[in-house]
């Protein structure tokens, strides 16, 4: 399988000058242009503006160009782990395209389609997670956690307990929850994980306490593994009335098999942009849903849709809401994207979904777990969504590091995987199929890294220098990560001069 290459020596845009050649001009009548006073100071206005002169068919021509440079699922598999970068149906713009004359300030009695779709989100969302009731007012993943947590906290505040002011965190929960608890002022306590891969439930015991707001975690963990010991740790955060906060980064593992509700979770935030097919990414805003049950209910964001005499209204407002996350219907376009795509699986393709994605990952593990220099942690357990191999050994007898391993996979064809994450793996390789890829494309990821290792033990230097194929090649480091300290002109010159991308002609 092999990826098309553009012309990689293309100029950057700004960089077109001198044909004097225009897309559209515009003709001013006379009288208008005598109208037409700048008030802007000399001083303040630009001699050269050192625009392009470029046809239309030129720039279209430049951009077509750069889209083919780039990489995404349409393109080919993107197993970045903890993303779950499945295949978007196209039939899922079409639906998107019914909402884009929709106004915000319309008559309730002109949108009562929305709104239906939307309440039947609220109740499908509900239905699949185990949970009584959905808000759709997050715009994304981040705000959906920021969410939960502000949930949590006005829970204790309504309960007077000024002391609640811990929040534990799975060290295999998502990446960002730490982040979204220190938001609101928690102090963030990591629950380490065991020798297999799970919470440690002694670890626990001795860190839950009076002083316990919440626990936050994934169930699969990033590891993909499955928190079989998930009721116990229920038990202990409810002990002391503490709540248990669902991240559904993870949720396409379990999706139709099991739900969170029935786990114990209080909160359940999900990305519509991950499990429910909505582009991410480069496809352009996710969006998410934050539910509850119990007493939780009472705190969700508003509005949410409420039906009565058959008719659809934006106005329930829950009792001891946190507010508002969102405007009006939230991002609307990407809500009507999830509705198409549950709609078009019904409840027997949404149960196929944890089952296939989980035979994926089981499928890809069997054809990697005996490759020499890649690790697993607790290899003999079945893993769901994801999983996790560890390059340390690579890395201590080559010198190819996860990275390395990363930049060859571009070069075959690939989107590399997530690197370096969850942070207690050393060298990891968080790798998610999902269930939208054929097999045939696994055998050739499987393949590929292989190769890519097999190169690693016998000629390094080859796979140190990847990629060679790609637009840009294997960057400065620092730069890359410090990109601020060094202008972008520079950063152009650098790279052309090392050769890293192509001159101009």
């Amino acid at each position: 399988m092999k990826w098309h290459q553009a012309t990689w020596d293309e100029p950057l845009i700004f960089e077109y000058k001198g044909k004097n050649r225009v897309g559209l001009k515009i003709p001013i009548e006379e009288e208008l242009r005598k109208q037409v006073k700048i008030n802007l100071p000399i001083n303040l206005r630009r001699k050269d503006i050192d625009l392009p002169e470029l046809s239309e068919l030129e720039v279209i021509r430049h951009f077509i160009r750069l889209s083919q440079m780039s990489f995404g699922v349409d393109n080919g598999m993107v197993p970045l782990g903890s993303c779950t970068m499945k295949y978007n149906p196209k039939i899922e713009e079409e639906a998107d395209n019914l909402t884009q004359n929709l106004h915000p300030l319309q008559d309730e009695s002109t949108v009562q389609g929305i709104l239906e779709v939307i309440y039947d989100m609220q109740r499908w969302l509900a239905e699949i997670t185990g949970m009584e009731l959905c808000s759709l007012q997050v715009p994304a993943g981040a705000a959906g956690e920021l969410a939960g947590v502000l949930m949590i906290k006005k829970y204790h505040e309504i309960k007077g307990r000024k002391n609640r002011d811990e929040m534990l965190v799975a060290d295999t929960a998502h990446g960002t929850n730490p982040a979204s608890a220190s938001m609101e002022n928690f102090k963030v306590i990591y629950i380490k994980s065991n020798n297999e891969g799970l919470v440690d439930i002694d670890v626990l015991k001795e860190i839950v306490s009076e002083r316990t707001a919440g626990f936050m975690l994934t169930n699969p963990n990033t590891l993909g593994l499955f928190e079989e010991n998930i009721l116990d740790i229920a038990k202990y955060i409810h002990s002391v009335d503490a709540k248990l906060y669902y991240d559904g980064a993870n949720l396409n593992g379990i999706l139709g098999i099991v739900r969170p509700g029935d786990m114990g979770f209080d909160i359940v935030h999900l990305n519509l942009h991950k499990t429910f097919a909505v582009p991410h990414g480069g496809g352009g805003p996710g969006a998410g849903a934050i539910c509850a049950k119990g007493e939780m209910v009472d705190y969700l964001p508003y509005p949410l849709v409420e039906k009565k005499n058959g008719k659809y209204s934006l106005t329930y407002i829950p009792k001891y809401t946190i507010g508002k996350i969102a405007t009006y219907y939230g991002n609307i376009g990407n809500v009507v994207r999830a509705y198409i795509y549950i709609l078009g699986l019904g409840a027997e393709g949404i149960s196929l979904v944890g089952k296939m994605s989980t035979l994926a990952t089981n499928y890809l593990i069997s054809k990697l777990k005996d490759v020499k220099g890649l690790d697993l942690i607790a290899p003999n357990r079945p893993r769901k969504h994801e999983v996790v191999f560890s390059a340390k050994t690579l890395a201590k007898e080559t010198g190819v590091t996860a990275n390395d391993i990363a930049k060859a996979l571009l070069d075959r064809g690939f989107y590399a995987p997530t690197i370096y994450f969850p942070p207690n793996v050393e060298e990891a390789l968080m790798i998610e199929p999902t269930e939208t890829e054929p097999k045939e494309v696994l055998d050739s990821f499987a393949e590929a890294v292989r190769d890519i290792i097999n190169l690693a033990y016998t000629n390094p230097n080859e796979v140190l220098s990847s990629p060679k194929n790609t637009a840009v090649r294997r960057l400065d480091q620092v730069i890359a990560n410090h990109p601020s300290s060094v202008t972008p002109t520079y950063r152009v010159k650098r790279l052309r001069e090392e050769g890293k991308i192509g001159s101009l002609k």
